[in-house]
């Protein structure tokens, strides 16, 4: 079966900044691009769907990301597809998430919205990673084909047929993943990945964590996926190959989708909507509000002064005024303005980077030192 994605290579392969290509190819360069960048180093300290940053086994962000890059090769190689640009836009689709995974996707994009900017929708925020706020402003200078597969890799939105739309898009201009298909099967191949690495994944770390068990899963969707994530994995990935085809694009069979369906609604009702993770939601939203509140605080209180940021005297604010110098000018010539600096800045941050924010702000680490010295002085001792 031969599959062809009806746009020419120099298109798929046009970058906004000429690059002379090397012996990796630019797929495969995009690919070690994403890696060297800050961005993916973060999400090995982002949540998947559950804060466990103590927990080895739980599912990180960059764990999901490097699963949905071996589930798409897989597929593509089984369907002759370019398995280098399914790797690439697998390992790079995720890093514009959030910390606190959707739970703080949606507080971030609340916030936004009250300020008067669009919501946060983390496939736009990807693109807006590798295309502006990576390299101090200039970005990662990616590939086309890369940069669409990003950010039209909604997995969330089931669909048991994505069909490229062979087109060219001026993603600059795109404004919400809602209606956007991606451009090319391999693109498609990560949208379609995407959904059959987060299902069984995300079920077995709630077993872990004792909120389910495989036997709590509809005997119909264990006959039809299997009663572990490597079954689930498998069934699909052998599913998906067989039932693809240029006319139908990357499908999934009728009874394989119906049991996907089923199973996304059992993690809902049971993970998703769970009182542990609605519970989270609380205390992510005060510790998020914070952070905010505070950054809103120094850029109004201390503009362009690094002494003034200085004399807070913790490290959230002068790590925050360095952010701020090195892309004030970038801001401007990019957005007009800094409306979303604060908002990207937090958004970027990992789980446990936030913990410690909001440590520096309510108590710095100087005054623990300065503490623990009046502890061990003559301070506490006695009269003689």
């Amino acid at each position: 079966m031969s599959m062809d994605n009806k746009i020419s290579l120099p298109l798929l392969m046009a970058r906004s900044r000429p690059k002379d290509e090397d012996v990796r190819g630019p797929y495969y360069r995009d690919t070690t691009a994403i890696i060297h960048s800050s961005a993916f180093r973060r999400l090995k300290h982002k949540t998947q769907v559950f804060f466990a940053p103590s927990n080895d086994h739980i599912c990180t962000r960059i764990e999901h990301s490097l699963h949905v890059a071996s589930i798409a090769t897989t597929i593509c190689r089984g369907l002759g597809l370019d398995s280098e640009l399914a790797w690439a836009i697998g390992m790079g689709h995720d890093l514009g998430h959030t910390p606190f995974g959707h739970t703080g996707e949606k507080i971030i994009s609340a916030m936004m919205v009250d300020s008067g900017l669009p919501p946060f929708e983390h496939e736009l925020h990807s693109l807006r990673v590798v295309d502006f706020l990576s390299g101090g402003g200039k970005g990662l200078n990616l590939t086309y084909a890369v940069r669409d597969g990003i950010v039209s890799h909604n997995g969330e939105q089931l669909s048991q047929s994505v069909l490229p739309t062979f087109t060219i898009k001026e993603l600059e201009a795109v404004a919400s993943r809602h209606g956007l298909m991606p451009s090319t099967w391999e693109a498609a191949v990560v949208r379609q990945s995407d959904t059959i690495a987060y299902i069984g994944r995300d079920w077995e770390d709630a077993t872990r964590l004792a909120l389910v068990e495989w036997g709590d899963l509809d005997e119909g969707v264990r006959r039809a996926l299997g009663s572990s994530n490597a079954q689930i994995i498998d069934t699909l990935v052998i599913d998906l190959i067989r039932s693809s085809s240029e006319e139908r694009g990357i499908a999934f069979s009728d009874e394989r989708f119906f049991a996907v369906e089923a199973m996304v609604r059992s993690n809902y009702q049971r993970i998703y909507k769970s009182r542990l993770l609605e519970g989270y939601e609380r205390y992510f939203s005060r510790l998020l509000h914070l952070i905010v509140d505070y950054l809103r605080y120094l850029v109004d209180t201390c503009g362009d002064d690094e002494g003034r940021y200085r004399d807070e005297r913790n490290m959230l604010a002068a790590g925050f005024y360095r952010h701020y110098s090195e892309m004030k000018g970038a801001y401007l010539d990019h957005d007009g303005s800094l409306d979303r600096l604060i908002f990207d800045y937090v958004a970027g941050m990992s789980d446990t980077f936030c913990l410690d924010c909001a440590n520096e702000i309510l108590k710095p680490e100087h005054l623990n030192d300065e503490i623990t010295q009046a502890m061990t002085g003559k301070w506490f001792d006695a009269p003689r």
